[in-house]
């Protein structure tokens, strides 16, 4: 005989799970204690957020389900934020709670909340283990609903009355199957080529579908086969690599961007993988005159600025190799100019020795010392907005950046999840000193389980992606200033290693000791956020001539 838990925890097993993040609690006794004959490793945090946030990350960058664990009332509302933000970013999660007795559910009783409805408005799947026998069942639906296109969060609760019931053997885990994704039918195939063949200037528009589901090869083929542009959301970067002549960099600021360019000029956008969630079409078709082509696995969303010339529903990769062999039409290079305004932007600084240091000459510097290989994680605030813009990525998920929840906080619990993932990788994570603070306790996690981590913070003492709105729309700030510990000690006092950048010339050997370093290390950075209204003014006296 054994337990429900000890079932649950072998169902987990068979999902391939091998790490929980989360924190311990009395109403998860029983799944606790049959952790420890597993094979899973336990992440011991210390807030839910952060073990949210680190499942989230862990399944954005593998692409199977990240897992975490709370216990009842408040452990599972502080998992809320970092689980909604990786339902709406497509990333597969699978948090589990532990709840009150069945027998006290139907009353007011201590710490006792709906929890299944609580988290059904921001999930795929939630449900509740009533009895010990629906656990393989209910446990395989929530990582295949998870892990299904498009993938997002699944809610487990487990009640500590039915976690501690007996159970005969012969309940097994059920087995793993997830289904081949489907071919478009050839009539959507030649219509969509024929619809690129009559374009005077096509442009793509590459989303996070085309990372989630590895069809980068095929969408540069693709590019490079018809001579079409490639504009990649925030959550797509490394869709295409940078470096390549067809690349136009990111496109998602709400401002008119050199990019925006590229889509004024367009007759025919191909939107690959794209989610309307990141970047909505009143921005980038707001006069509904372009032919739209959508590329993915699942149906468009409803939206008056997005109506389809053609859409194509299948595997991505399938589809786009088959409309690059219909379609005959190599189309002129109109771009060349355009890219060449954006990459003589993007080196204006890198001679810049401004203190505080000028966000493009930061990001300037890191890309230097950075591999193209290793990982960034973007926590939300105005860094993000220039990372999102400047960061030149040559590889799908190596910069992973929230746009969809655009959740403050997700920097440093999401860099400790991607060196978990890849450790042979070294990761840095920028983050702004206000969502610094709201995860930072989980440097002590990062030390405890020997995780070697950068973390550099953009500080200037405000919030400064609200005063950049502001700005923009009242012409001044107000209520976005705070104080800030000396971050330099706040490291070393949980045995973190601090260094302050205290002049240009010092950022990138500094980055280059502190991943030398290996172990946790805060690089205080002072930015000029005086940038960002230097931008919007740019930005507003553009005009598309290119």
């Amino acid at each position: 005989m054994s337990t429900a838990a000890e079932l649950f925890i072998q169902c987990l097993e068979n999902e391939g799970v091998d790490k929980i993040f989360g924190i311990p609690g009395e109403e998860n006794l029983y799944v606790m204690d049959a952790l420890r004959d597993s094979s899973i490793e336990f992440i011991t945090v210390r807030h839910e957020q952060a073990a949210a946030f680190m499942a989230d990350v862990h399944g954005r960058l593998t692409g199977k389900a990240g897992v975490c664990l709370a216990t009842l009332g408040p452990g599972a509302t502080n998992l809320i934020t970092g689980f909604a933000d990786a339902n709406m970013d497509r990333s597969p999660v699978v948090a589990i709670a532990g709840q009150g007795a069945t027998t006290r559910m139907h009353k007011e009783s201590h710490q006792i909340l709906d929890l299944v409805r609580l988290f059904e408005p921001i999930s795929k799947y939630s449900a509740e283990i009533l009895k010990p026998e629906i656990i393989p069942e209910l446990v395989r639906k929530a990582f295949k609903e998870a892990q299904a296109e498009k993938p997002g969060g699944a809610f487990i609760s487990f009640p500590e009355n039915i976690a501690g019931e007996s159970i005969t053997d012969d309940a097994l885990p059920l087995k793993v199957q997830s289904p081949l994704a489907a071919s478009a039918p050839e009539s959507k195939i030649i219509q969509a080529a024929q619809v690129i063949d009559a374009a005077k200037f096509p442009l793509m528009m590459a989303g996070n579908g085309v990372i989630r589901n590895h069809a980068t090869d095929s969408l540069v083929a693709f590019a490079e086969k018809l001579n079409i542009p490639v504009a990649q959301t925030f959550m797509a970067k490394g869709s295409i690599p940078f470096s390549h002549p067809l690349s136009l960099g990111s496109v998602g600021l709400q401002a008119h961007d050199y990019v925006a360019c590229g889509f004024d000029r367009a007759d025919v956008v191909i939107c690959v993988g794209y989610d309307m969630v990141e970047y909505p079409p009143h921005l980038w078709h707001p006069n509904k005159e372009k032919k739209i082509i959508h590329i993915d696995l699942n149906y468009a969303e409803v939206d008056a600025h997005y109506i389809l010339e053609a859409g194509v529903l299948g595997d991505i990769s399938d589809s786009l190799i088959r409309i690059a062999v219909q379609a005959n039409n190599r189309h002129a290079d109109k771009t060349e100019k355009l890219r060449g305004i954006i990459m003589e932007e993007l080196d204006n600084y890198a001679d810049n020795d401004d203190y505080p240091l000028k966000p493009q000459k930061i990001l300037f510097d890191t890309r230097q010392v950075m591999g193209n290989e290793d990982i960034l994680i973007s926590d939300v605030g105005a860094h993000k907005m220039w990372i999102a813009r400047l960061y030149r990525v040559e590889h799908p998920n190596t910069c992973i950046i929230s746009n969809g929840f655009s959740s403050m906080g997700i920097g440093v619990p999401g860099a400790i999840a991607a060196k978990m993932a890849f450790p042979d990788k070294n990761v840095l994570t920028i983050t702004g000193d206000a969502g610094f603070m709201m995860n930072s306790q989980e440097i002590e996690t990062a030390l405890r389980y020997r995780i070697a981590i950068v973390i550099m913070i953009w500080n200037d003492s405000e919030y400064g992606l609200i005063g950049w709105h502001q700005q923009r729309r009242f012409g001044h700030s107000n209520n976005i200033g705070f104080n800030n510990p000396d971050f330099v000690k706040y490291a070393e006092s949980f045995g973190a290693r601090g260094y302050r950048v205290n002049k240009a010339q010092d950022l990138m050997p500094t980055l280059e000791k502190a991943f030398t370093d290996n172990t946790v290390v805060l690089v205080d950075v002072a930015v000029d956020y005086s940038e960002n209204m230097k931008l919007t003014e740019k930005l507003g006296q553009l005009v598309c001539l290119v």
